[in-house]
């Protein structure tokens, strides 16, 4: 009779293992086996960690075998089991892989295909195309979309993070409960006896030391020590935590009627303020979006307040960008003065105070929480609602969607609810967050998200023109490398343009996120269908920069630059300054937040800013999904090409008193998961 060796190997994760029953059935195309128990005599059978090996004698011949069914059958308690994949050895002597990575819950059960990537066109045989066209009802029964604010992309419809899928929550959710890490946090941090003193004032800057932990060398330190300085607060827009805001002024806008007599002692070309705009020396940061947001009101005992500055850049005859003019809002008048680096020291720092506090919102809510976090999520659903686990690029996108569903949820539950963390400390607390994403998605573009259209859009492309942007420097070396990745897939896969069009499963995911996740917006300009191979590889690139690279840019850097509390102040306690002349160090000390919330921020931001417990870098592949050579040999080619770019970024930074290695490789996730 015909014996099948079958090797089934099960996960490392925490309670990964599994004492009950598990049962194995072969489908091939001559015949099914009986379901044959997996167990071996005197023996704890899929440990944690294990791999363990079983002789399964069958009746007759089964042909080729297309499907593996196992079973789960409830031993004594219940408990989850995540098999990672089975190997068949035929009695020929061929070895089939059948990947899974998957948790089977309860009595479930769960039907299994070997681990050549297919298309639906590769499927002609019955059996596997009713396998394929099940998994996708299960699953889009499973992750069904939901509004959690009208105007947001849609989300995962789950209340918190036991309502998802197991397969797309975290091993242990303890890891990710924002109310203990940050708690934590400030425990670490040596803050805790600070983090209830709500409305008590630092006494002045030095001050805010008694929360900031120094540690020798760090950028952190260095933003403490030079935070003042016109340099650092311009060198900020092109690689701090927010790069993507600066753009080059065109032409001066009416609403900030800034003269070449105001900024004449910051022009170093001896030219007119229009001419050194015509010259492309002038840059701009326009925190519009913020205007008429409601500001936190929470707490009644504390007054907190928005602005919605402009600023004006300039670029000396050193290269470096240094700001000139400031307007505190968007209105110009009397009481809405421009502040210029001529004024008074204090009226001059207060005023980049408050856009160094607006930047910060936009950060945290547009740039952060919307452009990466939300956008992930949205593929994330799409790509599980349309694509089966056998096709090719659900094979390539899952690693990136790792977690994000599950942290989003989270933030839903704890952080960003109403009444949640982000009430504590900041001043778009309270739904002013909200009303910022709900306008933000006005400007939400596909194009926005392709990172060399987006730099060019701001007119930021030129190296030679503004030569210390590593930010978009390092972003271009890791996109180009994304996208020979992706596009040495899409190539092994579709032979030709008309196999993309003819792709119903991908044309439905990139459906999906066109209607739910950008709400069928015309001017979002994200893609109703594709139609070119070309196409494809630059939105598999899309997804992937977003996840990675987009999401590491500037989530990593948050303890770095608003670790020092007067540099990226989370809330500001008294309205901005409508004269000049009158600030004094007080005044700015009581407009800075107050003991409690520079606590909860200091501990939001270190929390934000660790890498997770076996955190899986850009390029790390351990759950190997895809088993063809072809394939493994891309992954190879994109591995190699982002050491390339390590290595490249390492030399650069060597002896930089700022290094900046965001976007280095070895310290890009694969995913959107913190």
């Amino acid at each position: 009779m015909p014996s099948y060796t079958v090797t089934v190997a099960t996960g490392s994760q925490w309670f990964a293992g599994t004492d009950d029953y598990i049962y194995l059935s072969l489908v091939g195309s001559a015949g099914c086996s009986e379901k044959h128990l997996l167990d071996k005599p005197f023996y704890n059978d899929f440990e944690r960690g294990a791999v363990d090996s079983y002789d399964v004698t069958v009746d007759e011949e089964l042909g080729d075998i297309q499907l593996v069914k196992i079973e789960k059958r409830k031993y004594w308690l219940h408990d989850d089991w995540y098999l990672k994949y089975i190997t068949l050895k035929t009695p020929c002597g061929d070895y089939i892989e059948f990947p899974c990575y998957r948790w089977i819950t309860g009595e479930g059960e769960i039907v299994l295909r070997d681990g050549r990537a297919k298309l639906a066109c590769d499927d002609q045989i019955h059996i596997l195309k009713q396998h394929r066209r099940k998994e996708l009802e299960t699953r889009q029964k499973q992750y069904r979309w939901m509004e959690w604010n009208p105007g947001f992309p849609l989300s995962i419809d789950a209340k918190c993070h036991k309502d998802l899928p197991r397969d797309i929550q975290f091993d242990s959710e303890k890891g990710v409960d924002f109310v203990l890490n940050y708690s934590k946090a400030m425990e670490n941090l040596f803050i805790n006896r600070f983090m209830h003193m709500f409305q008590s004032s630092w006494s002045d800057f030095a001050d805010f030391e008694k929360i900031f932990v120094k540690i020798s060398n760090t950028i952190s330190e260095r933003v403490m020590n030079h935070w003042q300085e016109d340099l650092m607060f311009g060198y900020q827009f092109l690689n701090g935590c927010n790069p993507v805001l600066i753009q080059r002024c065109k032409k001066l806008p009416e609403k900030l009627p800034v003269t070449t007599e105001m900024v004449e002692c910051s022009l170093e070309r001896q030219l007119t303020l229009e001419q050194e705009v015509e010259q492309g020396n002038i840059f701009i940061v326009d925190f519009d979006l913020l205007d008429g947001i409601d500001a936190n009101k929470t707490d009644p005992c504390t007054l907190q307040f928005l602005a919605a500055p402009i600023c004006l850049l300039y670029k000396n005859l050193a290269n470096k960008i240094v700001p000139i003019a400031i307007q505190l809002n968007q209105v110009p008048g009397d009481e809405n003065p421009i502040f210029l680096p001529s004024d008074a020291k204090y009226d001059w720092l207060l005023a980049k105070i408050w856009v160094r506090s607006s930047d910060f919102h936009i950060h945290q809510t547009i740039t952060h929480l919307l452009r990466t976090h939300l956008v992930s999520e949205v593929f994330g659903i799409a790509m599980y609602r349309h694509l089966p686990a056998v096709h090719p690029i659900f094979k390539l996108l899952v690693a990136h969607v790792r977690f994000t569903i599950a942290i989003n949820t989270k933030a839903r539950e704890q952080l960003i609810c109403e009444y949640g963390l982000f009430d504590k400390a900041n001043a778009t607390g309270g739904g002013g967050h909200v009303q910022m994403v709900q306008r933000a998605m006005q400007d939400l573009t596909y194009i926005s998200l392709c990172f060399p259209e987006a730099i060019k859009a701001r007119g930021m492309d030129s190296t030679e023109d503004i030569p210390y942007y590593f930010y978009r420097d390092d972003g271009l070396l890791v996109w180009e490398a994304i996208k020979t990745f992706t596009a040495e897939v899409v190539g092994i896969y579709y032979k030709s343009d008309q196999m993309v069009v003819e792709d119903q499963e991908l044309q439905d995911f990139v459906k999906d996120v066109y209607v739910y996740g950008m709400r069928g917006k015309k001017t979002s300009g994200f893609p109703k269908s594709i139609k070119t191979r070309e196409k494809l590889s630059e939105y598999l690139t899309v997804v992937i920069f977003t996840a990675s690279a987009q999401h590491a840019a500037v989530n990593f850097g948050q303890y770095d630059w608003c670790s020092w509390i007067p540099n990226a102040p989370p809330t500001m306690r008294a309205p901005p300054p409508t004269a000049k002349g009158v600030v004094t160090i007080e005044q700015i000390v009581g407009t800075l937040p107050d003991r409690g919330r520079s606590c909860w921020h200091l501990g939001a931001v270190w929390a934000l800013s660790q890498f997770q417990e076996n955190e899986l870098f850009l390029g790390m592949y351990p759950e190997e999904h895809f088993i063809e050579k072809p394939v493994k040999e891309a992954i190879a080619r994109f591995r190699k090409n982002l050491d390339t770019i390590v290595s490249m970024i390492a030399e650069r930074n060597k002896n930089k008193k700022l290094p900046y290695y965001y976007l280095s490789p070895d310290r890009i996730p694969n995913s959107v998961a913190i």
